[in-house]
């Protein structure tokens, strides 16, 4: 046997082969092109809230004071102030909002900035147990927590949790054009808090603005009512855990803890990030209403 006729006979099993290939490639069912999906929401709304008792630790140094507000009662300001709700500046009430992006195939997973200005405020005119050092003395009495007696403690112009929530949404209803939906969903995250501490402890006033002052954990569950497929209202409760530390009193500083119960009516809008996202492509909508 010759080169070339090996070489032929190589050349007629190459192209045997290369045939063979070409045809069980053509008889294969082309792959569907995979799109990317995702979409992103904005909401708005207002909140009343519920907070545990909570012992207020206090640190002042320079005044030789090292005490405790022992289980003092707390609670929150809606800030109508009896006036028309529509007099008033939209971020005087105890507002939130929620900013979230679904990012997975199925859009029932999304990251959320989640945030609440919540307003704590220590009840005027109970009795609060002082124990501790107080000018450099042992001190273990009641006092009158009162304005006119030279008390208050707010976190009026903010407890301000803020949140970075993994959000779970689950399908309850929806008609076969998703004009009307209703869902569930489930959130829970951790982030600081932002407070704005105004207070005045036996007379000595403080008020220093914003800080940094601390973390806080919180879960979520929310009932979301969508229309025509871009809008929805929101009913949510919430449960958040709350440790602040550093917070700026006269010539010291104060900490504490406390739970909140929190209700939450908004609104808001959802709208799609890419063409192809099957809670609002025509085609996917035109699919299920035939079904």
């Amino acid at each position: 046997m010759n080169i070339k006729t090996i070489a032929a006979g190589l050349l007629t099993v190459g192209t045997l082969f290369a045939l063979n290939a070409t045809a069980q490639t053509a008889d294969q069912p082309a792959k569907k092109k995979k799109h990317r999906t995702g979409s992103i929401y904005f909401s708005w709304g207002y909140n009343t809230e519920w907070y545990t008792r909570s012992t207020v630790h206090v640190t002042q140094r320079e005044l030789q004071n090292d005490y405790d507000l022992v289980q003092v009662k707390a609670h929150d300001h809606k800030g109508w102030n009896d006036k028309s709700i529509f007099k008033q500046p939209i971020t005087i009430p105890q507002y939130n909002y929620r900013l979230g992006y679904y990012f997975n195939d199925k859009q029932d997973l999304a990251f959320e900035i989640n945030f609440d200005h919540t307003k704590y405020i220590i009840a005027n005119n109970q009795q609060i147990r002082v124990k501790g050092i107080r000018n450099n003395a042992p001190v273990d009495q009641d006092i009158l927590f009162s304005e006119n007696n030279g008390f208050y403690y707010f976190l009026n112009n903010g407890a301000n949790f803020l949140l970075f929530n993994i959000v779970k949404r689950y399908g309850l209803y929806h008609t076969p054009n998703r004009s009307i939906a209703i869902d569930l969903t489930g959130k829970a995250g951790i982030g600081p808090v932002i407070p704005h501490v105004e207070n005045k402890l036996f007379g000595a006033t403080n008020d220093m603005g914003f800080q940094l002052g601390g973390w806080n954990t919180g879960l979520e569950t929310a009932l979301r009512v969508m229309v025509m497929k871009y809008g929805f209202l929101e009913f949510s409760q919430k449960v958040d855990y709350a440790r602040y530390s550093h917070l700026k009193v006269a010539s010291g500083t104060a900490k504490q803890n406390f739970g909140t119960y929190e209700l939450i009516l908004s609104a808001g809008f959802i709208l799609p990030t890419t063409k192809h996202n099957p809670m609002f492509e025509k085609k996917h909508l035109a699919d299920n209403a035939a079904k």
